[in-house]
Protein backbone atom coordinates (compact mmCIF):
# COMPACT_ATOMS: atom_id res chain seq x y z
CA UNK A 1 0.00 0.00 0.00
CA UNK A 2 1.42 3.43 -0.93
CA UNK A 3 1.79 6.28 1.54
CA UNK A 4 -0.89 8.19 -0.37
CA UNK A 5 -3.41 5.34 -0.21
CA UNK A 6 -2.61 4.79 3.47
CA UNK A 7 -3.36 8.44 4.15
CA UNK A 8 -6.58 8.15 2.19
CA UNK A 9 -7.67 5.18 4.31
CA UNK A 10 -6.84 7.15 7.44
CA UNK A 11 -9.05 9.98 6.20
CA UNK A 12 -11.88 7.55 5.52
CA UNK A 13 -11.53 6.05 9.00
CA UNK A 14 -11.60 9.53 10.52
CA UNK A 15 -14.67 10.54 8.52
CA UNK A 16 -16.57 7.37 9.37
CA UNK A 17 -15.57 7.63 13.01
CA UNK A 18 -16.61 11.26 13.22
CA UNK A 19 -20.01 10.48 11.71
CA UNK A 20 -20.54 7.57 14.12
CA UNK A 21 -19.48 9.71 17.09
CA UNK A 22 -22.08 12.27 16.15
CA UNK A 23 -24.94 9.91 15.32
CA UNK A 24 -24.66 6.52 17.05
CA UNK A 25 -27.10 6.09 19.91
CA UNK A 26 -27.98 2.56 21.13
CA UNK A 27 -31.31 3.86 22.45
CA UNK A 28 -32.59 4.68 18.97
CA UNK A 29 -35.04 2.32 17.30
CA UNK A 30 -33.36 -0.17 14.97
CA UNK A 31 -35.15 1.02 11.82
CA UNK A 32 -34.62 4.67 12.78
CA UNK A 33 -30.88 4.07 13.14
CA UNK A 34 -30.63 2.13 9.89
CA UNK A 35 -32.40 4.88 7.99
CA UNK A 36 -29.69 7.23 9.23
CA UNK A 37 -27.06 4.79 8.00
CA UNK A 38 -28.74 4.44 4.61
CA UNK A 39 -28.88 8.20 4.12
CA UNK A 40 -25.23 8.61 5.15
CA UNK A 41 -23.81 6.00 2.79
CA UNK A 42 -21.71 4.48 5.58
CA UNK A 43 -24.00 1.46 6.00
CA UNK A 44 -23.19 -0.07 2.60
CA UNK A 45 -20.21 1.93 1.32
CA UNK A 46 -19.43 -0.50 -1.52
CA UNK A 47 -22.75 0.31 -3.19
CA UNK A 48 -23.07 3.10 -5.79
CA UNK A 49 -23.36 6.58 -4.35
CA UNK A 50 -26.64 6.95 -6.22
CA UNK A 51 -28.05 4.04 -4.21
CA UNK A 52 -27.11 4.66 -0.58
CA UNK A 53 -23.40 3.88 -0.93
CA UNK A 54 -20.05 5.59 -1.49
CA UNK A 55 -18.52 3.68 -4.43
CA UNK A 56 -15.77 2.36 -2.16
CA UNK A 57 -13.41 -0.46 -3.05
CA UNK A 58 -12.39 -3.42 -0.88
CA UNK A 59 -9.73 -1.63 1.19
CA UNK A 60 -12.00 1.33 1.94
CA UNK A 61 -14.88 -0.96 2.90
CA UNK A 62 -12.67 -2.89 5.33
CA UNK A 63 -11.61 0.40 6.89
CA UNK A 64 -15.23 1.41 7.47
CA UNK A 65 -16.09 -2.04 8.86
CA UNK A 66 -13.22 -1.76 11.32
CA UNK A 67 -14.57 1.56 12.59
CA UNK A 68 -18.02 0.01 13.10
CA UNK A 69 -16.54 -3.02 14.85
CA UNK A 70 -14.30 -0.93 17.08
CA UNK A 71 -17.33 0.94 18.40
CA UNK A 72 -19.64 -2.09 18.49
CA UNK A 73 -22.12 -0.35 16.19
CA UNK A 74 -25.07 -2.16 14.60
CA UNK A 75 -24.97 -2.10 10.79
CA UNK A 76 -27.58 -2.39 8.07
CA UNK A 77 -29.67 -5.54 7.77
CA UNK A 78 -27.70 -8.39 6.20
CA UNK A 79 -29.32 -11.57 7.54
CA UNK A 80 -31.09 -14.00 5.24
CA UNK A 81 -31.09 -13.59 1.46
CA UNK A 82 -31.99 -9.90 1.38
CA UNK A 83 -28.55 -8.92 0.05
CA UNK A 84 -28.95 -11.43 -2.78
CA UNK A 85 -32.12 -9.57 -3.71
CA UNK A 86 -30.29 -6.25 -3.46
CA UNK A 87 -27.35 -7.40 -5.60
CA UNK A 88 -29.75 -8.67 -8.26
CA UNK A 89 -31.76 -5.45 -8.30
CA UNK A 90 -28.64 -3.28 -8.44
CA UNK A 91 -27.57 -5.08 -11.61
CA UNK A 92 -30.90 -5.75 -13.33
CA UNK A 93 -33.65 -3.80 -11.56
CA UNK A 94 -35.46 -0.76 -12.87
CA UNK A 95 -35.10 2.64 -11.22
CA UNK A 96 -38.56 2.19 -9.71
CA UNK A 97 -37.68 -1.23 -8.28
CA UNK A 98 -34.51 0.13 -6.70
CA UNK A 99 -36.46 3.02 -5.23
CA UNK A 100 -39.10 0.68 -3.80
CA UNK A 101 -36.95 -2.11 -2.39
CA UNK A 102 -33.31 -1.20 -1.72
CA UNK A 103 -33.82 1.07 1.27
CA UNK A 104 -36.20 -1.35 2.99
CA UNK A 105 -33.76 -4.19 2.39
CA UNK A 106 -31.05 -2.29 4.25
CA UNK A 107 -33.32 -1.16 7.07
CA UNK A 108 -34.59 -4.72 7.55
CA UNK A 109 -38.23 -3.75 7.12
CA UNK A 110 -38.70 -6.34 4.37
CA UNK A 111 -37.65 -9.99 4.42
CA UNK A 112 -37.14 -12.10 1.31
CA UNK A 113 -37.13 -15.68 0.03
CA UNK A 114 -35.93 -17.36 -3.15
CA UNK A 115 -38.43 -19.28 -5.30
CA UNK A 116 -36.14 -21.19 -7.68
CA UNK A 117 -36.16 -24.98 -7.09
CA UNK A 118 -39.05 -27.19 -8.17
CA UNK A 119 -39.95 -30.81 -7.35
CA UNK A 120 -39.68 -31.99 -10.96
CA UNK A 121 -36.47 -30.24 -12.03
CA UNK A 122 -34.01 -30.58 -9.14
CA UNK A 123 -30.86 -28.61 -9.87
CA UNK A 124 -32.02 -27.86 -13.41
CA UNK A 125 -33.31 -24.35 -12.86
CA UNK A 126 -33.88 -23.95 -16.60
CA UNK A 127 -36.36 -26.83 -16.39
CA UNK A 128 -38.82 -24.76 -14.36
CA UNK A 129 -42.47 -25.46 -15.19
CA UNK A 130 -44.10 -22.87 -12.92
CA UNK A 131 -46.15 -20.74 -15.32
CA UNK A 132 -46.46 -16.98 -15.45
CA UNK A 133 -49.08 -15.70 -17.89
CA UNK A 134 -49.85 -12.06 -18.66
CA UNK A 135 -53.23 -10.98 -17.35
CA UNK A 136 -53.82 -7.29 -17.99
CA UNK A 137 -51.61 -5.25 -15.66
CA UNK A 138 -50.50 -8.38 -13.81
CA UNK A 139 -48.92 -11.76 -14.33
CA UNK A 140 -50.81 -14.80 -13.05
CA UNK A 141 -48.54 -17.48 -11.60
CA UNK A 142 -49.34 -21.17 -11.11
CA UNK A 143 -46.96 -23.90 -9.98
CA UNK A 144 -44.95 -25.29 -7.09
CA UNK A 145 -41.58 -24.40 -5.58
CA UNK A 146 -39.63 -26.34 -2.97
CA UNK A 147 -36.68 -26.00 -0.55
CA UNK A 148 -37.63 -22.36 0.00
CA UNK A 149 -36.04 -21.01 3.16
CA UNK A 150 -37.97 -18.38 5.17
CA UNK A 151 -41.02 -18.44 2.89
CA UNK A 152 -43.25 -18.55 5.98
CA UNK A 153 -42.30 -15.03 7.07
CA UNK A 154 -41.02 -13.42 3.86
CA UNK A 155 -42.65 -10.29 2.49
CA UNK A 156 -41.25 -10.72 -1.00
CA UNK A 157 -39.99 -13.61 -3.13
CA UNK A 158 -37.49 -13.80 -5.98
CA UNK A 159 -39.40 -15.90 -8.51
CA UNK A 160 -38.25 -17.64 -11.69
CA UNK A 161 -41.19 -18.76 -13.84
CA UNK A 162 -41.79 -19.87 -17.42
CA UNK A 163 -43.36 -17.29 -19.71
CA UNK A 164 -42.70 -18.96 -23.08
CA UNK A 165 -42.97 -22.68 -23.88
CA UNK A 166 -42.13 -22.36 -27.59
CA UNK A 167 -38.44 -21.49 -27.21
CA UNK A 168 -35.48 -23.44 -25.72
CA UNK A 169 -35.79 -23.78 -21.97
CA UNK A 170 -33.11 -21.24 -21.01
CA UNK A 171 -34.80 -18.55 -23.13
CA UNK A 172 -38.37 -19.02 -21.91
CA UNK A 173 -37.90 -17.91 -18.31
CA UNK A 174 -38.64 -14.58 -16.68
CA UNK A 175 -37.72 -13.21 -13.26
CA UNK A 176 -40.23 -11.59 -10.92
CA UNK A 177 -40.63 -10.05 -7.50
CA UNK A 178 -43.75 -11.59 -5.95
CA UNK A 179 -45.76 -10.53 -2.90
CA UNK A 180 -45.61 -13.49 -0.49
CA UNK A 181 -48.49 -12.27 1.69
CA UNK A 182 -51.27 -12.73 -0.88
CA UNK A 183 -54.00 -15.37 -0.80
CA UNK A 184 -52.73 -17.22 -3.87
CA UNK A 185 -49.63 -18.48 -2.04
CA UNK A 186 -49.71 -21.49 0.30
CA UNK A 187 -46.52 -22.17 2.31
CA UNK A 188 -46.05 -25.60 3.92
CA UNK A 189 -43.00 -26.49 6.06
CA UNK A 190 -40.85 -29.56 5.37
CA UNK A 191 -39.56 -31.55 8.35
CA UNK A 192 -35.93 -32.63 7.93
CA UNK A 193 -34.25 -35.76 9.24
CA UNK A 194 -32.06 -33.63 11.53
CA UNK A 195 -35.17 -32.39 13.35
CA UNK A 196 -35.29 -28.90 11.85
CA UNK A 197 -37.90 -27.46 9.50
CA UNK A 198 -35.96 -24.76 7.70
CA UNK A 199 -37.41 -25.30 4.25
CA UNK A 200 -40.86 -25.03 2.75
CA UNK A 201 -42.79 -26.09 -0.28
CA UNK A 202 -44.74 -23.24 -1.82
CA UNK A 203 -47.89 -23.67 -3.90
CA UNK A 204 -48.84 -20.79 -6.20
CA UNK A 205 -52.44 -20.73 -7.45
CA UNK A 206 -53.34 -17.74 -9.59
CA UNK A 207 -50.87 -15.71 -7.54
CA UNK A 208 -50.48 -12.21 -8.95
CA UNK A 209 -47.34 -10.25 -9.82
CA UNK A 210 -47.62 -6.61 -10.79
CA UNK A 211 -46.24 -5.92 -14.27
CA UNK A 212 -43.73 -3.42 -12.86
CA UNK A 213 -42.24 -6.22 -10.73
CA UNK A 214 -40.81 -8.03 -13.73
CA UNK A 215 -37.01 -7.82 -13.31
CA UNK A 216 -35.28 -7.27 -16.63
CA UNK A 217 -37.11 -8.10 -19.84
CA UNK A 218 -39.46 -10.98 -20.57
CA UNK A 219 -37.24 -13.98 -21.31
CA UNK A 220 -34.27 -12.62 -19.32
CA UNK A 221 -34.99 -14.86 -16.34
CA UNK A 222 -31.98 -17.15 -16.80
CA UNK A 223 -29.53 -14.26 -17.04
CA UNK A 224 -30.97 -12.50 -13.98
CA UNK A 225 -31.07 -15.74 -11.97
CA UNK A 226 -27.38 -16.36 -12.72
CA UNK A 227 -26.59 -13.07 -11.00
CA UNK A 228 -28.51 -14.16 -7.91
CA UNK A 229 -26.83 -17.58 -7.86
CA UNK A 230 -23.34 -16.18 -8.40
CA UNK A 231 -23.72 -13.98 -5.34
CA UNK A 232 -25.22 -16.88 -3.39
CA UNK A 233 -22.17 -19.04 -4.09
CA UNK A 234 -19.82 -16.21 -3.20
CA UNK A 235 -21.42 -15.79 0.21
CA UNK A 236 -21.58 -19.49 1.10
CA UNK A 237 -20.18 -18.71 4.57
CA UNK A 238 -22.29 -15.59 5.13
CA UNK A 239 -25.25 -17.11 6.96
CA UNK A 240 -22.98 -18.66 9.56
CA UNK A 241 -21.48 -15.31 10.45
CA UNK A 242 -24.95 -13.75 10.52
CA UNK A 243 -26.19 -16.34 12.97
CA UNK A 244 -23.13 -15.78 15.16
CA UNK A 245 -24.09 -12.10 15.40
CA UNK A 246 -26.86 -13.08 17.82
CA UNK A 247 -24.25 -14.12 20.35
CA UNK A 248 -22.11 -11.04 19.73
CA UNK A 249 -24.91 -8.73 20.84
CA UNK A 250 -26.19 -10.75 23.82
CA UNK A 251 -24.31 -8.76 26.44
CA UNK A 252 -24.96 -5.33 24.92
CA UNK A 253 -27.77 -3.17 26.24
CA UNK A 254 -29.91 -0.62 24.49
CA UNK A 255 -33.07 -0.52 22.41
CA UNK A 256 -31.19 -1.10 19.15
CA UNK A 257 -29.54 -4.27 20.46
CA UNK A 258 -32.82 -5.60 21.86
CA UNK A 259 -34.57 -5.09 18.54
CA UNK A 260 -31.67 -6.57 16.57
CA UNK A 261 -31.68 -9.68 18.76
CA UNK A 262 -35.37 -10.14 18.06
CA UNK A 263 -34.80 -9.66 14.34
CA UNK A 264 -31.93 -12.15 14.16
CA UNK A 265 -33.76 -14.74 16.25
CA UNK A 266 -36.55 -14.74 13.66
CA UNK A 267 -34.65 -14.28 10.40
CA UNK A 268 -31.71 -16.53 11.27
CA UNK A 269 -33.67 -19.32 12.99
CA UNK A 270 -33.91 -21.41 9.78
CA UNK A 271 -30.11 -21.26 9.54
CA UNK A 272 -29.39 -22.40 13.10
CA UNK A 273 -28.17 -25.80 11.90
CA UNK A 274 -25.93 -24.42 9.13
CA UNK A 275 -22.75 -24.59 11.26
CA UNK A 276 -23.47 -28.33 11.63
CA UNK A 277 -24.18 -28.56 7.88
CA UNK A 278 -20.69 -27.16 7.26
CA UNK A 279 -19.15 -29.87 9.46
CA UNK A 280 -18.13 -27.92 12.59
CA UNK A 281 -14.43 -28.05 11.79
CA UNK A 282 -13.84 -25.99 14.94
CA UNK A 283 -14.83 -28.95 17.14
CA UNK A 284 -12.60 -31.55 15.49
CA UNK A 285 -9.19 -30.85 17.05
CA UNK A 286 -10.51 -30.13 20.58
CA UNK A 287 -12.60 -33.31 20.45
CA UNK A 288 -9.60 -35.36 19.27
CA UNK A 289 -7.47 -34.03 22.12
CA UNK A 290 -10.17 -34.34 24.78
CA UNK A 291 -11.00 -37.92 23.82
CA UNK A 292 -7.37 -39.03 23.53
CA UNK A 293 -7.88 -40.12 19.90
CA UNK A 294 -5.26 -37.58 18.83
CA UNK A 295 -2.69 -40.25 19.77
CA UNK A 296 -3.88 -42.45 16.91
CA UNK A 297 -1.95 -41.90 13.63
CA UNK A 298 -5.04 -42.45 11.45
CA UNK A 299 -6.99 -39.81 13.35
CA UNK A 300 -4.10 -37.33 13.20
CA UNK A 301 -3.74 -37.87 9.47
CA UNK A 302 -7.43 -37.31 8.73
CA UNK A 303 -7.57 -34.34 11.10
CA UNK A 304 -4.58 -32.73 9.36
CA UNK A 305 -6.27 -33.32 6.01
CA UNK A 306 -9.44 -31.62 7.29
CA UNK A 307 -7.64 -28.57 8.68
CA UNK A 308 -5.67 -28.16 5.45
CA UNK A 309 -8.79 -28.39 3.31
CA UNK A 310 -10.64 -25.95 5.57
CA UNK A 311 -7.85 -23.37 5.44
CA UNK A 312 -7.65 -23.60 1.64
CA UNK A 313 -11.42 -23.20 1.34
CA UNK A 314 -11.31 -20.12 3.58
CA UNK A 315 -8.66 -18.49 1.38
CA UNK A 316 -10.86 -19.12 -1.66
CA UNK A 317 -13.82 -17.59 0.17
CA UNK A 318 -11.79 -14.52 1.05
CA UNK A 319 -10.82 -14.03 -2.59
CA UNK A 320 -14.48 -14.28 -3.53
CA UNK A 321 -15.49 -11.68 -0.93
CA UNK A 322 -12.71 -9.33 -2.04
CA UNK A 323 -13.80 -9.68 -5.67
CA UNK A 324 -17.40 -8.95 -4.71
CA UNK A 325 -16.43 -5.82 -2.81
CA UNK A 326 -14.48 -4.60 -5.83
CA UNK A 327 -17.55 -5.10 -7.99
CA UNK A 328 -15.88 -7.72 -10.17
CA UNK A 329 -17.95 -10.10 -12.24
CA UNK A 330 -18.41 -13.61 -10.91
CA UNK A 331 -15.31 -15.73 -11.52
CA UNK A 332 -14.56 -19.39 -10.85
CA UNK A 333 -14.07 -18.81 -7.13
CA UNK A 334 -17.81 -19.08 -6.46
CA UNK A 335 -18.12 -22.62 -7.81
CA UNK A 336 -14.67 -23.60 -6.55
CA UNK A 337 -15.59 -22.43 -3.06
CA UNK A 338 -18.98 -24.13 -3.16
CA UNK A 339 -17.43 -27.44 -4.21
CA UNK A 340 -14.66 -27.08 -1.63
CA UNK A 341 -17.26 -26.58 1.11
CA UNK A 342 -18.81 -29.95 0.21
CA UNK A 343 -15.45 -31.71 0.46
CA UNK A 344 -14.70 -30.04 3.80
CA UNK A 345 -18.08 -31.04 5.22
CA UNK A 346 -17.67 -34.66 4.19
CA UNK A 347 -14.14 -34.83 5.59
CA UNK A 348 -15.38 -33.26 8.84
CA UNK A 349 -18.05 -35.95 9.13
CA UNK A 350 -15.38 -38.60 8.63
CA UNK A 351 -13.14 -37.11 11.32
CA UNK A 352 -15.98 -36.71 13.83
CA UNK A 353 -16.95 -40.34 13.22
CA UNK A 354 -13.35 -41.51 13.73
CA UNK A 355 -13.19 -39.63 17.03
CA UNK A 356 -16.62 -40.51 18.43
CA UNK A 357 -17.02 -43.99 16.98
CA UNK A 358 -20.47 -45.51 17.32
CA UNK A 359 -21.38 -42.85 19.92
CA UNK A 360 -21.73 -40.41 17.00
CA UNK A 361 -25.03 -42.11 16.17
CA UNK A 362 -26.74 -41.04 19.39
CA UNK A 363 -28.70 -37.78 19.59
CA UNK A 364 -30.13 -35.86 22.51
CA UNK A 365 -28.72 -34.08 25.56
CA UNK A 366 -26.89 -37.16 26.90
CA UNK A 367 -25.04 -37.83 23.63
CA UNK A 368 -21.69 -36.55 22.35
CA UNK A 369 -21.55 -32.74 22.48
CA UNK A 370 -25.27 -32.64 23.37
CA UNK A 371 -26.18 -34.25 20.06
CA UNK A 372 -24.18 -31.87 17.88
CA UNK A 373 -22.03 -34.66 16.41
CA UNK A 374 -25.10 -36.66 15.40
CA UNK A 375 -26.61 -33.51 13.89
CA UNK A 376 -23.41 -32.97 11.89
CA UNK A 377 -23.63 -36.45 10.38
CA UNK A 378 -27.28 -35.91 9.42
CA UNK A 379 -26.79 -32.38 8.10
CA UNK A 380 -23.59 -32.40 6.03
CA UNK A 381 -25.15 -34.08 2.93
CA UNK A 382 -27.16 -30.87 2.41
CA UNK A 383 -23.99 -28.93 1.54
CA UNK A 384 -23.59 -30.99 -1.62
CA UNK A 385 -27.13 -30.13 -2.76
CA UNK A 386 -28.09 -26.60 -1.69
CA UNK A 387 -27.18 -23.72 -3.99
CA UNK A 388 -26.35 -26.06 -6.89
CA UNK A 389 -25.21 -29.65 -6.52
CA UNK A 390 -21.59 -30.78 -6.63
CA UNK A 391 -22.26 -32.10 -10.13
CA UNK A 392 -23.45 -28.66 -11.27
CA UNK A 393 -20.34 -27.01 -9.82
CA UNK A 394 -18.05 -29.54 -11.52
CA UNK A 395 -19.72 -28.82 -14.85
CA UNK A 396 -19.24 -25.07 -14.37
CA UNK A 397 -15.59 -25.50 -13.44
CA UNK A 398 -14.93 -27.92 -16.30
CA UNK A 399 -16.59 -25.81 -18.99
CA UNK A 400 -15.95 -22.24 -17.87
CA UNK A 401 -12.63 -22.54 -16.04
CA UNK A 402 -10.82 -25.45 -17.67
CA UNK A 403 -12.30 -24.83 -21.11
CA UNK A 404 -13.41 -28.43 -21.59
CA UNK A 405 -16.06 -29.27 -24.21
CA UNK A 406 -19.64 -28.91 -23.08
CA UNK A 407 -21.59 -32.08 -22.54
CA UNK A 408 -24.05 -33.09 -25.25
CA UNK A 409 -27.59 -31.76 -24.81
CA UNK A 410 -30.87 -33.24 -26.00
CA UNK A 411 -33.14 -30.46 -24.74
CA UNK A 412 -32.27 -27.62 -27.08
CA UNK A 413 -35.59 -27.41 -28.92
CA UNK A 414 -38.84 -25.77 -27.78
CA UNK A 415 -39.38 -26.48 -24.10
CA UNK A 416 -42.89 -27.74 -24.79
CA UNK A 417 -41.33 -30.75 -26.59
CA UNK A 418 -38.73 -31.58 -23.93
CA UNK A 419 -39.57 -34.80 -22.00
CA UNK A 420 -40.35 -34.05 -18.38
CA UNK A 421 -41.47 -35.75 -15.23
CA UNK A 422 -45.04 -36.96 -16.01
CA UNK A 423 -46.32 -35.63 -12.67
CA UNK A 424 -45.70 -32.09 -13.92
Amino acid sequence: MTQESSASLSDIAAQAGAWLDGNWDPELGLVEWRNKLVDSGWGMPEWPAQWYGRDFGAAEVRTVEQEFARRGVVGVARAGIRLLAAATLLEHGSEEQKQQFLRRILTGEDTWCQLFSEPGSGSDLAGSTTRAERDGDHWSVNGQKVWTTSAQHAHWGLLVARTDWEVPKHKGLSYFIIDMKQNGIDVQPLKQMNGHASFNQVFLTNALVRSEHLVGAVGDGWKVAMTTLSHERRRADGVRSGYADIGLQVEKSGRIFDEERDELATVMEPYSWYPQRAGRVDLAAPRAIESGRIEEPAVRQELARLLTMSASAEWTARRARAAQRLGKAQGPEGSLGKLAASHVARQASRVHTLIAGSDALFAGPQSVEDGIIAEILLSTPAVSIAGGTDEIQRNIIAERVLGMPKEARVDGGPFRDVPRNPTN
